[in-house]
């Protein structure tokens, strides 16, 4: 992960007795974005965690007085929720298996890089920040947007600036970011909010029938035509029409929008009158409009019509901090949706998340929300686990992180490991002994993979049986 500052909001406290180790880590980690204070001993940061709690405690093991297991310990019990963060110089698989028992999130040994503390550390905090804060609420309070990332804190700014503004906007953005839900949260922003809001997906209709669509008809027009039929934007009366997937509309058709957008008057079907309309337009497109320009398929005076006003949604990929929040969005609404209003709502193992913010999703929420669901089906209400999710289907594409070979070949290496030990763990009703027997391979080895992998144990039993 980049130095992005994702965790706005988060707190964090690191804890070491050598003040130029502390120091250089909070520098480290300010660039997160989180606000970082230190601590110089295990007793000074229970204090502080007293004073202002921490979200992410980052501590080193071998410490005089408190070590950091035992304050791990103690943070634990006292906020559960705290995710810790464990360095040390002097690393064994005991140590780590004894701190990951304990409840550490993750345990780092020096020297580490510094890439992967703020890697392990977004995570972590990501993890908090989904706990710690919901999702914006809708108008309909069906929470459509997450604003953790700071750019989608930046399209709900724009969105807000320009919905009093009454003037047609452009929202840009891949299949499956939410446009239509922006477009909502637009028409909720204007002066006509309490008006209609009218979709339609101009790639859904011929032209004919698009026309009828937005237009209307009059009775006769054509077969099928018994009765008159105000189109979209006669019904919108003062509210919002949505147009998705703008650019599919032939060349003609692009010409008898542009004038209803100069004229503000609409000829039905079959009418000889012109009648006048009133409406916000806000249209959507999937497609570069400027390369289709070029290209003559789209008319240059509709595009700078339509593009008085642009909002850019940013794929997930490009906002990863939003990720934990809206899996938990999406597994409580699958839950109800599903497995009914009674059924317990599932949780995200740690290494599910992990696989969820490694994941491209190159079908944006759209493709998490559907992740989500079949997971939802598959844990029954339990834990959910990686390869519930299963996000397989597109790992050996190229990742869109700017990976060198050798990272994105460990990468994709560690899902492998991920997925595969986990079905066998799954097979194996949880019981890490079997599954190693199953795998051919000691109960100890596999072990030692769930610890590279920081797949949580507590998820599986341990037993001899």
């Amino acid at each position: 992960m980049s130095h992005r500052p994702v965790l706005e909001g988060l707190r964090i406290l690191v804890v070491d007795d050598e003040e130029d180790v502390r120091r250089g880590v909070e520098r480290l980690l300010r660039g997160t974005g989180a606000t970082v204070a230190g601590a110089p001993d295990g007793e000074t940061a229970l204090a502080r965690m007293e004073e202002a709690p921490a979200d992410v405690v980052v501590t080193d093991v071998r410490m005089p007085g408190i070590s950091g297991v035992d304050l791990l310990r103690e943070v634990r019990a006292r906020r559960p929720s705290v995710e810790v963060i464990l360095l040390t110089g002097f690393g064994t698989i005991e140590t780590a298996v004894a701190c990951l028992q304990a409840g550490a999130a993750h345990f780092l040994t020096k020297p580490f890089e510094n890439a992967r503390l703020v890697e392990v550390v977004e995570r972590a905090g990501l993890r908090a920040l989904a706990r710690r804060r919901p999702p914006t609420l809708g108008p309909d309070g069906r929470r459509p947007f997450v604003a953790v990332d700071p750019k989608m804190k930046d399209v709900l700014a724009q969105v807000a600036r320009v919905g009093p503004l009454r003037v047609p906007v452009l929202v840009e953005g891949r299949s499956g970011t939410g446009k239509e839900l922006v477009a909502r949260a637009v028409h909720e922003s204007s002066p006509g909010r309490d008006r209609p809001f009218l979709a339609v997906n101009c790639a859904a209709l011929p032209d004919t029938l698009l026309e009828s669509e937005l237009f209307g008809h009059k009775k006769g027009a054509f077969t099928g035509a018994h009765r008159d039929h105000d189109g979209l934007f006669r019904q919108a009366q003062g509210g919002t029409v949505f147009l998705d997937e703008i650019a599919s509309m032939s060349l003609p058709f692009q010409g008898k929008l542009l004038r209803v957008l100069e004229e503000r008057r609409v000829r039905p079907l079959g009418a000889d009158r012109d009648e006048p309309v009133d409406f916000r337009l806000v249209a959507a497109t999937n497609r570069d409009l400027a390369a289709m320009i070029a290209r003559g398929q789209f008319r240059e005076d509709l595009y700078y019509r339509l593009r008085v006003m642009t909002i850019r949604l940013p794929s997930l990929a490009e906002r990863k901090a939003d990720v934990p929040a809206l899996a938990a969005h999406f597994v409580e609404r699958a839950t109800h949706d599903l497995l009914g209003p009674r059924a317990p709502v599932a949780t995200f193992s740690p290494a599910a998340l992990e696989e969820m913010l490694a994941h491209p999703w190159p079908g944006n929420v759209r493709e998490l929300e559907n992740a989500v669901q079949q997971a939802v089906v598959a844990a029954e209400g339990g834990t959910i686990l990686p390869h519930h999710l299963r996000l397989g289907a597109t790992e050996w594409g190229v990742p869109d992180e700017d990976l060198s070979y050798d990272e994105g070949k460990q990468r994709a290496v560690e899902r492998f490991q991920r997925r595969y030990l986990l079905a066998a763990l799954d097979r194996a009703g949880g019981n890490v002994t079997r599954a190693a027997a199953a795998c051919g391979m000691t109960r100890a080895a596999l072990q030692r993979i769930l610890r590279s992998l920081g797949v949580d144990r507590a998820d599986f039993a341990d037993d001899e049986d």
